[in-house]
């Protein structure tokens, strides 16, 4: 997989001592929707702001579309939208995509012609003449996404797109992220809304004090906790549970909610039919079975719980002898 963001070891103490990022590797592909999980605290900004070259890493190697990070030149190829944005109020929609199309060097022809077709995208052209003061939240939102595409950007980075949105306008927001994507165009999500991320995101990674906890796609980051769960109208004997496991003897078998259910870490359905024999056999009136994997939010909880409660604002301040 070819690599647009590909970083290893990123660092960031600020004076105080304070390490925002604590070694951080990162590697997001081509043509995918990569999404960056954190609680508040975590270096989530801190990391965007070192690869658009915002601010200055303690310490970093790697690349950003293939260039040293740092070199401002591959910036015209990237698209923002910062989380807090203020677009002047008084400018309507066309303007403030002209004025952002000119600030990245686009020229005013192609600036025009993109500005009418970007504002058809994020489907607001029919308020392409009104000022941003008449706009809602989610309207302004899709001006926010559509100034991010004027340079035609190979990469496109988001700060918490939906914030603030309604569901309908978080709807329209992932249809567009979609579109984007099957142009070949990467998009880097920073968000806090676990759902939205699970519907779009190919990868996620989650940063916890400053450090990269896991990354991959949901499938292999929830793999080890999901599986068919067997639910019983009554609590089951412990023999009888150890005789359903037994009968399944190269796949776990865990007990949850006071024995009424057994979940077995397979997403074979033909797998569990011993186990399932075994219950009835002893007489088990099964009610329901299903299959239940991880979700992005149990996995994000799981993750922060495992690292002591998640970051504070300010991440965490380096301890002495520790690594900097």
């Amino acid at each position: 997989m070819e690599a647009v963001i590909d970083v290893r070891g990123v660092e960031k103490m600020y004076r105080r001592k304070v390490h925002a990022l604590r070694g951080v590797d990162l590697q997001v592909g081509a043509g995918e929707i990569f999404g960056l999980l954190g609680p508040n605290g975590a270096g989530k900004s801190t990391l965007v702001k070192v690869l658009l070259t915002v601010i200055k890493p303690t310490k970093c190697a790697g690349s950003l579309l293939g260039s040293k990070i740092g070199d401002k030149s591959t910036l015209s190829q990237v698209g923002y939208l910062p989380e807090h944005h203020n677009f002047p109020k008084y400018l309507t929609s066309q303007q403030v995509l002209r004025h952002y199309g000119a600030m990245a060097g686009v020229d005013r022809k192609t600036r025009n012609k993109r500005c009418d077709e970007l504002l058809e995208v994020v489907n607001m052209s029919e308020w392409a003449d009104h000022k941003l003061g008449t706009y809602s939240k989610g309207m302004r939102q899709r001006i926010g996404i559509a100034q991010a595409l004027m340079n035609d950007p190979k990469l496109v980075v988001l700060d918490e797109p939906t914030d603030g949105v309604d569901p309908i306008g978080r709807r329209d927001i992932r249809e567009i992220l979609l579109r984007l994507k099957g142009e070949g165009r990467t998009v880097f999500l920073n968000s806090h809304l676990l759902s939205e991320l699970e519907m779009v995101c190919d990868r996620v990674a989650i940063m916890v004090h400053g450090l990269m906890h896991q990354q991959g796609t949901i499938n292999e980051l929830t793999s080890g906790q999901s599986g068919f769960v067997i639910k019983t109208k009554s609590a089951m004997a412990d023999d009888v549970v150890e005789a359903a496991r037994n009968a399944i003897s190269d796949i776990t078998g865990d007990v949850e909610n006071e024995q009424t259910k057994l979940r077995f870490n397979t997403s074979e359905a033909g797998k569990i039919q011993p186990a399932i024999d075994s219950l009835r056999a002893r007489g088990v009136v099964i009610e329901s079975i299903g299959f239940h994997r991880q979700s992005l939010e149990e996995l994000f909880i799981e993750a922060v719980n495992e690292s002591g409660g998640g970051a504070k604002p300010g991440a965490q301040k380096a301890k002495k002898g520790a690594r900097s």
